[in-house]
Order: structure tokens, then sequence, then C-alpha cells
């Protein structure tokens, strides 16, 4: 056996073991015997993906996905690098140019591609993957799981209760599944998932992952029941499960406004940003209303949703030469001297084709792109910015009672009342500076007054966009698409006050949390 098969040997029995870092290692020296050969690049570009080197990732699985054109795996393992570095264009076409050489019975590409699809919010070719895995594989709970999903974000409820019940019948321990049959639908006296879930919660008692989901699924189905108290006590006990080994601590999120602060303590000075209002931001803390916001505009004939895109924050962070891991160090990077804003904004834009140009306008409705404000502001002078707001108490309770991905960082806050309120006095200070430094180019919106009013706030939102009035922004729960949000059931309803004052509803369990408010300066009745 030749050097190169020995050290490709090894590395590939690495790649399976999960011994990423043995894996790179080995395809790197592979790669140093026969420079550019496809195999080690696949190996290393899959080993340096799971090691978070996504830069890196993509330079090798391009030397293997253009060494093999007609291979779907190294097509798919380069589409999936190119969607986690947001270049989100990209990303799609390999993913179509995998998805046409993908075998019918290759369960896991198909998987592979709908979560590409997904994450580059190209939802119609996600569903069309996920079902392809759930054919090829109907007795894979994930692969249920994700269609199911898919299912969701289309409004397509029965299906996705029948995917959900398969997922957890083919794998009870599944318990992002139980989780999602809570949410799905109003659980009621005749119908409800109580007793299993209880069964669940006594067998997996010391497996975190279980106590956080099974908790959550709890809460969820008690509180449509009218036991609120007997609510609260599974949400804090299903988030305290996360926190207290997520090693998370509200320092961490004091660095990234401080740092936003200290590069905002002006507006900064350069040359004019990208010129045109094609994008319209809606932003805000997570549960305040940007999804209803979002269907409202993209309901209007000139407007399309592109979803939660991560395009500028990724643009910002290519601007600072990639560099900083954290948010707060992403944001460091930017040179006290940045001036190139109409590159940032020109290079956002491009980033975000193929999903918009079909329609004059679309809306990115990421809600933390609030951190981001200034340089969207700066980047784009024309672009709208909407800055949702909503009752205190109720957006702290609203993040409290949802479960965001246990990873982001964005939302690493959200497993402590006390933490979500410690972030919410922060994320009020900075939107209060937003306002300041650019009087007159970002529209504060409550969602109250959009319950209360929905035809004048409504003409209002359209008005500050440079949109004519158009009906079928009354009528926004009637447009089709995904809604690829933790909104997703909630908003194909029509407009209710239902979830106005909320929080009363917990009584004293709140009591810290709004002398936390108070005592910060932020009026919660």
């Amino acid at each position: 056996m030749s050097t190169f098969a020995r050290l490709h040997a090894l590395a590939a029995a690495a790649l399976d073991r999960g011994d990423w870092v043995q894996a790179y290692r080995l395809a790197a020296q592979a790669d140093a015997q026969q420079p550019g050969h496809p195999a080690p690049n696949h190996i290393g570009g899959v080993a340096a993906l799971q090691l978070g080197r996504v830069p890196l990732a993509i330079a090798h699985l391009r030397i293997a996905a253009q060494a093999r054109p007609a291979e779907a795996d190294a097509l798919a393992q380069y589409a999936r690098a190119l969607v986690m570095a947001h270049r989100m264009d990209e990303a799609v076409a390999a993913a179509d140019q995998a998805a046409a050489a993908a075998d019918a019975g290759d369960a896991a590409l198909w998987d592979t591609l709908g979560v590409v699809y997904s994450k580059a919010n190209a939802h119609e070719q996600a569903a069309h993957a996920f079902g392809r895995a759930v054919a090829a594989a109907p007795d894979s709970a994930n692969h249920r799981f994700n269609l199911a999903t898919c299912c969701l974000y289309f409004g397509r409820m029965e299906e996705a209760e029948r995917e959900f019940e398969a997922c957890v019948r083919l794998d009870p321990g599944y318990w992002r599944g139980h989780l999602a049959l809570a949410q799905l639908r109003r659980q009621t006296p005749q119908r409800n998932h109580l007793a299993r879930l209880q069964s669940l919660l006594e067998r997996a008692a010391s497996d975190v992952d279980a106590r956080l989901h099974l908790h959550l699924a709890m809460a969820k189905e008690l509180e449509d029941l009218g036991r609120d108290a007997e609510a609260f006590v599974h949400y804090r006990r299903g988030k305290a499960a996360w926190r207290d080994v997520s090693g998370y601590a509200p320092a961490q999120d004091q660095a990234l406004f401080d740092a936003i602060e200290r590069r905002f303590d002006q507006v900064p000075a350069g040359t004019p940003g990208h010129p045109g209002n094609e994008a319209i931001f809606v932003l805000g803390m997570p549960r305040s209303g940007t999804t209803l916001v979002d269907r409202i505009l993209s309901a209007h004939p000139q407007v399309q949703s592109a979803g939660e895109l991560g395009n500028f924050p990724a643009a910002l962070h290519r601007a600072g030469g990639e560099r900083g891991r954290s948010l707060a160090g992403m944001v460091e990077c930017i040179p006290a001297g940045f001036d190139d804003w109409a590159g940032l904004g020109e290079a956002y834009l491009r980033s975000t084709r193929p999903l918009t140009g079909a329609l004059p306008r679309f809306v990115d409705k990421l809600p933390h792109n609030f951190l981001f404000a200034g340089f969207i502001a700066r980047a784009l002078p024309d672009a709208p910015i909407i800055l949702m707001r909503r009752n205190p108490m109720d957006t702290c309770l609203s993040n409290f009672r949802q479960l965001f991905a246990p990873e982001s960082a964005y939302h690493a806050y959200s497993f402590d009342l006390l933490d979500i309120g410690r972030y919410y006095l922060r994320f009020d200070r900075l939107a209060r500076r937003w306002i300041e430094l650019f009087p007159g180019r970002i529209l504060e919106l409550r969602y109250e007054d959009l319950v209360d009013d929905q035809a004048g706030t409504t003409r209002r939102v359209l008005d500050f966009c440079g949109l004519p009035w158009d009906e079928a922004c009354l009528r926004f729960d009637r447009a089709a698409g995904a809604v690829p949000t933790a909104s997703a059931a909630q908003v194909r309803s029509s407009m209710t006050r239902e979830y106005l004052q909320r929080w009363k509803r917990y009584g004293p369990a709140l009591d810290g949390l709004r002398a936390l408010l108070v005592d910060g300066g932020v009026q919660v009745d």
C-alpha cells in the first residue's frame, strides 16, 4: 500500500469515529503526497467543518466538488459549508447540483440537502428533499422530524402532526418531537399528551436534554388547560436544566452591548452607504411581533419575505476580516476608521441572491439585527428599519416560554427569567440609542398598536416603507409561503388580543422580573 493510500485510509477511519483533529491532520498529510487529490480534501473539508473552521472547510470541499462534479456527496458537503458561511446563492446552486446527481435511496444525503435548503430559506426545495429522505428511510425518527418541521412551516398542520407522532413512535427519546407536538395546537382535556410526558419525565430524570424538552412540553399543555401555576413550575425546571450546564454568564452579553455602544458613541463618518430601499429590516427582541409584521408586509404584492437572514451579521464579520469568535469580538474587529459603508451594503444585498430579487422589495426579519441597526443604517441609508416593541413583561415571559436553539449565541440569555430581564434592559438602552443617533430612520412599532388598530397601524408601516396601500396586508393570515420561525402556527391565525397582558396570569411568580425591570427604569404596565 502506498503512503498516500495508507494516510487516506487512516484519515477516513478517524473521520468515521469522530476524531476530527486526527482526520484533518492525516488528510493534510495525504494531500501533501498527492496535492489537489479530491479524496483527502473531502475528508479534510468535512473534518474542518466539524471543527468550526468554515473558510478552511470551503477551500478543501471546493477542490473535492470541482474534481468530482457528478458525485452528490462531495457537492452536498460543499453546499453545507457554504450555507454555514451564509453564502446562500452558492449553497443553493451546489445543493441543486447534488440533488440532480443524488441516488433516490440515499436518505442521509437527501436529509443533508434538506438542511442546506432550509438554512438557505429555500423551503420548497427543503420539503422535497426531506420527503425524499423519509421515502428512502421511513424508520428514521430524525428524517420524520425534519419533514414534520417543514410541513409546520407551510401550515400543513395535520401532516406535521402525523410526522411528529411517527418520529416519537420510532424513537420515544427523540425529545424535540414531544415538545413540537405540544406546541403544534391547543391541547384540550380530551386530547393531550400529559400522561405520556409525565411517564417519560419519570424515566429520563437524569437526562438534561430530556428534562429541557419534556418540562417545556408539560408546561405548554398545562397552560393550554388553564393550569398556569403548574405550568410555570415546569417552565422554570425545563429552562434551569439547560441553564445549569450551559456555562452562560450575563457578562457575555454585557460585553457585546458594551462593544456596540463603544463602536457607536456617535454616528461614524465615512463614505455614503449603498443606495436603494429594496431591503426592509424588521428587528427587535425575539417574540415581540417581528414575524407578524413580516407576514403583513409580505402579503403586499411588491414585497417578498426572505425570512430570518443571517446575511448582514455575516457581511459585517467578513468586513472585519472574519476575526473574532464571539459576537462581541466580531464587533470589535470592525476597524475604528472603517468607511466602506457602500461596500458593506452592496455585499449584504448581493449575498441575499437568488432568494431575493423576484419582487421589488424584500423583508429581512432577523430579530437580533437590532444589535447591528447602526451598521445597517450607515450601510443602507435608504432601507427602512422597523423596530418592534411589546410590553416588556410580555416580551420577557414569551422569551422564557420559548425554546430557541440551545446552542445559539443570540439566545443564550433565554434560560433564566432574570437573565432575560437583564438582557431586555440592555436591549432597551441600545434601542433608544439607535433612535437618538438616527432620527427618522427607524420606525418604532408597538405590537399592541397592531392589535388595537390593525388597519391604521398597517397603513403607517406601509407609508414608512414607501409602499402603496393594499388590502391584502390586512389578510396576512391567508398568505401562502413558509413561516420558518417559532411563531409558525400562531401567525396563521387572524389578529387576536389573546396574547396581550399574558404576564398577569402568573401573578407572584413574575414579581422578581417586574422589580428588576422597574428598577432599570422600564415601564411595565
